[in-house]
């Protein structure tokens, strides 16, 4: 993890020194309009050919123009996640404020403007375009920038994983690291596309997609491949067909799901008063007869010895 802060800098030198900053760990840029006692610090890091940044700053705004992009060594996207303050984001015909929370990915390919109005802290990974473009080719469009939805789960597991690969964690391996890519990538794609049927997706995109689906559902006892099909809009064939290339039947791992969920809350003390039926009722079982058969079956114990050996192995 490399570091910069403007504090080690004179004050009339700090904003020239921040363009040169950020030109070197993120992307060529003009800086424009310092706030008065402008002050900035970034870190950044590198995972194969993703990089990483997370900077901290007061009022200003970035300009990417034509110059900027031409010179460019590599064609790319930036991936922004806002933590603090506001971002006002210009690309082509699309405009919008990117508040807390939120995610936004720009094409480097193309001019843009980013406005900072107050103090800003930002996680920003800059990802090759074809990382993105091979998995999401809407990505392509004439739609320059686009905002992902803030409640959607992709865009929440897209976030953690942001989070995680620039919080200094210097015990994170290369493999762990290149994985966590990988991930995020997938993660992405599937938080940008929104009005793209999952039957469109890659293989890997589309199980991905039924399976963060299902675990949401995890507590409803109708969930059923045709209710999952359904949703997503493909076949029951389609989704079994998915399933059965995981080596897992959709019931196999539902069942599987169901009963780790189960076994997590009867061990959590916090959750001690609850009755093993209202867990089991919880997580989607609706037989108690079928459930501490299947409990027994899969952890070699009743859910009631379960429950006690975890007690007994606190004390």
């Amino acid at each position: 993890m490399a570091t910069w802060s403007t504090a080690t800098v004179q004050s009339r030198e700090r904003f020239s020194y921040w363009r040169e900053v950020v030109c070197q760990t993120v992307l060529s840029v003009s800086t424009e309009h310092p706030a008065n006692g402008f002050s900035a610090s970034i870190a950044s890091r590198t995972f194969g050919n993703l990089r990483l940044a997370s900077f901290e700053s007061t009022s200003h705004g970035i300009v990417r123009n034509n110059c900027h992009v031409a010179a460019a060594p590599e064609a790319s996207y930036l991936v922004s996640l806002q933590i603090r303050g506001r971002s006002n984001i210009t690309q082509g015909e699309e405009s919008f404020c990117l508040e807390p929370g939120e995610i936004a990915i720009v094409d480097s390919e193309r001019p843009f403007r980013v406005g900072f109005p107050d103090s800003v802290h930002r996680i920003l990974a800059i990802v090759p375009r074809e990382m993105l473009s091979q998995r999401a080719p809407w990505m392509k469009d004439a739609r320059s920038c686009r905002k992902l939805t803030l409640s959607g789960p992709y865009s929440d597991l897209a976030r953690r994983h942001l989070l995680h690969l620039t919080g200094g964690d210097d015990d994170l391996s290369t493999s762990e690291a290149v994985l966590m890519v990988e991930n995020l990538c997938n993660l992405l794609t599937l938080a940008s596309a929104r009005e793209v049927r999952p039957n469109s997706l890659a293989p890997e995109l589309m199980m991905q997609s039924i399976l963060t689906f299902c675990r949401q559902h995890l507590h409803n006892p109708e969930l059923s491949p045709s209710l999952v099909a359904s949703h997503l809009g493909i076949s029951v064939r389609t989704l079994q067909l998915r399933f059965q290339q995981s080596g897992k039947s959709f019931g196999r791992w539902l069942l599987e799901c169901r009963l780790e969920a189960c076994g997590k809350d009867l061990k959590d003390p916090f959750k001690q008063g609850d009755s093993i039926s209202t867990i089991a009722y919880r997580w989607g079982f609706n037989d108690l007869s079928h459930f501490n058969k299947a409990f027994r079956a899969r952890f070699a114990m009743s859910p009631s010895q379960w429950r006690l050996g975890n007690q007994i192995s606190s004390l």
